[in-house]
């Protein structure tokens, strides 16, 4: 009452405390566990039915009747191998997609899913059934590799740096070569991806205290603003302090 609430941040950005990150957190995984079971439910399903959800259900390049089928085709695969290879990036990338937020995180799989399957069913060649989760996997990767820049978030930019040096590699099949593989769903997640970081950023202001000399020292230095101060970046500088780098 009348004092500051340490811990938490004003100027419109709310709680960012470790206690509503660890809530964010467990949130993103029930939601990433949930989606996974769902998938595997629908895989189950599939199977049992000779794979005819996949054949009724997938995108095929040009034809309208497959537009609506741009939602159902995530939750789709062509065999056990298909979703085993796809569960886990699927669930690692999602997770860290959805920990800053769930409804940011439902919105970024919208888009996604929508580039990824407008991709195949524009550029697409022959009439196949195009399913599978790989379009939001990438669309996730890039995602989490760019937020933290357009955020301006120190830990959500190291993670971004860690996930785009361990899996490099991915980016071999969102380019033309890859027999059986539909890389133009995965360009298209990609590119959902990366727009999303974009559309979905931290839209308040960000901007640094002001620097301050010694006494005539020489020596300049920033005052990072009293907890629960209204500075739009106190988070940051919690976090900072936290790493010891204030």
């Amino acid at each position: 009452m009348g004092g500051s609430d340490q811990g938490r941040v004003q100027g419109g950005r709310g709680p960012v405390d470790a206690e509503q990150m660890i809530e964010e957190a467990r949130k993103a995984f029930f939601v990433m566990f949930g989606f996974l079971v769902i998938v595997w439910l629908v895989q189950l399903a599939n199977y049992t039915d000779h794979y005819a959800l996949s054949r009724d259900y997938g995108v095929v390049s040009g034809d309208f009747g497959t537009l609506p089928d741009i939602l159902s085709a995530p939750f789709l695969h062509w065999s056990w191998a298909h979703i085993e290879s796809n569960s886990g990036p699927l669930f690692v990338f999602g997770f860290l997609a959805a920990y800053r937020g769930v409804v940011r995180f439902l919105g970024l799989s919208l888009l996604v899913a929508v580039t990824s399957g407008l991709a195949v069913w524009f550029f697409e060649r022959g009439s196949v059934e195009t399913v599978g989760a790989s379009g939001l996997i990438f669309g996730y990767f890039g995602y989490v590799v760019v937020r933290g820049i357009f955020d301006r978030h120190l830990i959500d930019t190291l993670i971004g740096v860690v996930m785009a040096a361990s899996f490099a590699y991915l980016l071999t099949v969102a380019v033309p070569g890859t027999p059986g593989v539909s890389w133009l769903g995965h360009l298209g997640g990609l590119i959902g991806g990366l727009a999303g970081a974009w559309l979905f950023r931290d839209r308040h202001p960000r901007t640094f205290p002001p620097t301050h000399s010694d006494g005539g020292t020489g020596i300049t230095t920033r005052r990072a603003p009293a907890a629960g101060a209204d500075n739009p970046r106190t988070d940051l500088y919690k976090e900072l302090g936290d790493l010891g780098l204030l």
